[in-house]
Protein backbone atom coordinates (compact mmCIF):
# COMPACT_ATOMS: atom_id res chain seq x y z
CA UNK A 1 0.00 0.00 0.00
CA UNK A 2 2.67 2.48 0.63
CA UNK A 3 4.22 2.00 -2.85
CA UNK A 4 0.40 2.63 -4.43
CA UNK A 5 0.93 6.26 -1.91
CA UNK A 6 4.24 6.80 -3.25
CA UNK A 7 3.42 6.86 -6.61
CA UNK A 8 -0.01 8.65 -6.58
CA UNK A 9 1.25 11.32 -3.94
CA UNK A 10 0.51 14.12 -6.42
CA UNK A 11 -2.77 12.73 -7.46
CA UNK A 12 -3.96 12.29 -3.86
CA UNK A 13 -3.05 16.01 -2.96
CA UNK A 14 -4.15 17.53 -6.59
CA UNK A 15 -7.51 16.18 -5.97
CA UNK A 16 -8.62 17.72 -2.99
CA UNK A 17 -7.45 20.83 -3.55
CA UNK A 18 -8.89 20.84 -7.23
CA UNK A 19 -12.61 20.09 -5.51
CA UNK A 20 -12.51 23.10 -3.16
CA UNK A 21 -11.41 25.28 -6.09
CA UNK A 22 -13.91 24.02 -7.86
CA UNK A 23 -16.69 24.30 -5.30
CA UNK A 24 -15.41 28.39 -4.49
CA UNK A 25 -15.72 28.56 -8.66
CA UNK A 26 -19.35 27.85 -7.80
CA UNK A 27 -19.79 29.60 -4.89
CA UNK A 28 -18.61 32.75 -6.38
CA UNK A 29 -18.95 32.96 -9.88
CA UNK A 30 -21.09 29.96 -10.88
CA UNK A 31 -23.60 30.54 -13.26
CA UNK A 32 -26.76 32.99 -12.72
CA UNK A 33 -28.52 30.87 -15.72
CA UNK A 34 -28.49 27.71 -14.38
CA UNK A 35 -27.27 26.57 -18.05
CA UNK A 36 -23.63 26.07 -17.95
CA UNK A 37 -22.96 22.44 -17.51
CA UNK A 38 -20.11 22.66 -15.29
CA UNK A 39 -20.94 25.76 -13.17
CA UNK A 40 -24.97 25.37 -12.73
CA UNK A 41 -24.30 22.78 -9.75
CA UNK A 42 -22.06 22.04 -7.30
CA UNK A 43 -21.59 18.95 -7.54
CA UNK A 44 -20.74 18.86 -11.17
CA UNK A 45 -18.34 22.13 -10.55
CA UNK A 46 -16.71 20.02 -7.59
CA UNK A 47 -16.22 16.49 -9.63
CA UNK A 48 -14.59 18.91 -12.49
CA UNK A 49 -11.80 20.87 -10.30
CA UNK A 50 -11.30 17.65 -8.95
CA UNK A 51 -10.22 16.18 -11.84
CA UNK A 52 -8.05 18.71 -13.09
CA UNK A 53 -6.60 19.39 -9.47
CA UNK A 54 -5.56 15.60 -9.70
CA UNK A 55 -4.77 15.88 -13.44
CA UNK A 56 -2.76 19.73 -13.46
CA UNK A 57 -0.98 18.46 -9.84
CA UNK A 58 0.11 14.85 -11.84
CA UNK A 59 2.08 17.05 -14.59
CA UNK A 60 4.79 17.30 -12.01
CA UNK A 61 5.65 13.77 -11.27
CA UNK A 62 8.86 13.06 -11.61
CA UNK A 63 9.89 10.25 -14.37
CA UNK A 64 12.34 8.03 -12.83
CA UNK A 65 13.85 6.60 -16.10
CA UNK A 66 14.99 9.92 -16.76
Amino acid sequence: MNHFLKRNLLWIIGAPVGAIAGYLYWKFVGCASGTCMITSRPLNSTMYGAVMGGLLFSLFKKNPGT
